[in-house]
């Protein structure tokens, strides 16, 4: 599996997110299809058959992401940037 990019795995959690707090207040055609949507981008993402498997995956994705930046500085992240 070809592993996503952080910043892209960031932003399909963020809209998988959003889509489902849209969907769970005013459920409409629209919000379902944004909420499958982005449940699949998600799941293609994170090489996952279920939204509760690639949340796991993504997880742990973003915890080995964040374990290759432990012995950084403030300031190594900041030139980084």
């Amino acid at each position: 599996m070809i592993l996503p990019a952080e910043k892209e795995l960031r932003a399909v959690l963020a809209r998988f997110a959003q889509a489902r707090i849209e969907h769970d207040v005013r459920p409409t055609g629209r919000t379902s299809r944004d909420l499958e949507d982005s449940a699949y981008t998600l799941c293609v993402m994170t090489g996952s058959r279920t939204v509760e498997q690639a949340l796991l995956a993504a997880d742990a994705l973003l915890e080995q992401y964040g374990a290759g930046r432990v012995g950084f500085s403030q300031e190594d992240e900041t030139l980084a940037a």
